[in-house]
């Protein structure tokens, strides 16, 4: 059974930071696109970033270009999502989810999420 599980979520300031990490049982990160979603409340869902499985190749929503970093290590088949200069419009349940290509939204598999909350 594929089991996708995100950490590392919690309440920050404005301005602060945090790092969420995905891991994944039944199947290998290393093997996936993996792209980062967030749905606030009465929100949909939205993507914000999407790291492929070549090295180097990575997207980001316009929300948080140049204030996010996603990466991977292969070595421990773990994806992480670096935020930084958080703002209370962040605050969210991000999501993991592995999927075949970064230039689709066709997911294979999502984790349960965790709850990012950014205020004072």
């Amino acid at each position: 059974q594929v089991q996708i599980v995100e950490s590392g979520g919690g309440l920050v300031q404005p301005g602060g930071s945090l790092t969420l990490s995905c891991a994944a049982s039944g199947i290998s990160l290393n093997d996936y696109c993996v792209r980062w979603l967030r749905q606030a409340p009465g929100k949909e869902r939205e993507a914000v970033s999407c790291i492929s499985t070549t090295v180097g190749s990575v997207y980001y929503e316009d929300a948080v270009n140049g204030r996010f970093t996603i990466s991977r290590d292969t070595a421990k088949d773990t994806v992480f999502l670096q935020m930084n200069d958080l703002k209370p419009e962040d605050s969210a349940v991000y999501y993991c989810a592995a999927l075949r290509s970064c230039h689709n939204y066709i997911y294979n598999y999502v984790g349960q999420g965790t709850q990012v909350t950014v205020s004072t």
